[in-house]
């Protein structure tokens, strides 16, 4: 895809809401902190270390785009991310809440405090994530590559969890309460004291890990 050139860009528009389509933009760098984005199309933009900072960004698609390094700090991000490559963005305290990440590469993300409560992360890669604490409550996390991540206390609870890759994961204290982890790799985790009922056959899974 060419990438357009940011000069004849009107920034203004795009942070008033009043340019939408942004598809395939080269905004590399670029400060719309506290913009109004609802429904903007980012799609296949690039957006490496874009400051997107306590923006609304609810319907804004930003499928494929190239956000490294992106900062999503306290933003409304209930949009569309698929297949996006968001390595060491930062979402600390976002809003992602039934969100689309399927296929999105998350590695070295910051995602403190943010909710990710029904969002979409199926075949999203989050290996050695720190996600202490982080809500996943009914979020699709099929095939999920949580390889190393730290879930010590997240909320899992009803989460699908179907062939996930949690090899090595911290789940330690984690609420993993009717989450289905069929076929999930559970491989050296650390489930100590974690809360573990519900619809997937834990003794068996115990007996694996041992």
């Amino acid at each position: 895809m060419n990438i357009a050139i940011s000069t004849d860009i009107d920034l203004e528009a795009i942070k008033n809401g009043s340019l939408k389509n942004c598809a395939g933009l080269d905004l590399e760098d670029e400060d719309f902190t506290g913009g109004n984005l609802s429904r903007v199309n980012f799609a296949g933009a690039s957006l490496v270390g874009t400051n997107f900072m306590k923006c609304d960004l609810r319907g804004a698609r930003l499928d494929g785009a190239n956000a490294i390094g992106a900062k999503f700090t306290d933003t409304d991000l209930r949009a569309s991310l698929a297949g996006a490559n968001l390595m060491q963005a930062d979402f600390s305290g976002a809003d992602l809440r039934g969100s689309n990440l399927r296929g999105c590469n998350l590695m070295g993300a910051k995602v403190d405090k943010a909710v990710f409560a029904g969002a979409f992360l199926s075949g999203a890669n989050l290996q050695g994530v720190n996600l202490q604490g982080i809500d996943f409550r009914g979020a699709e996390l099929r095939g999920t590559n949580f390889n190393g991540a730290n879930l010590r206390g997240a909320d899992l609870s009803a989460a699908d969890l179907q062939g996930a890759s949690l090899s090595g994961t911290n789940l330690e204290e984690a609420d993993l309460r009717g989450a289905n982890l069929a076929g999930a790799n559970l491989a050296g985790a650390n489930l100590l004291c974690a809360e573990m009922e519900g619809q997937i056959p834990w003794e068996q899974i115990l007996r694996e890990l041992v």
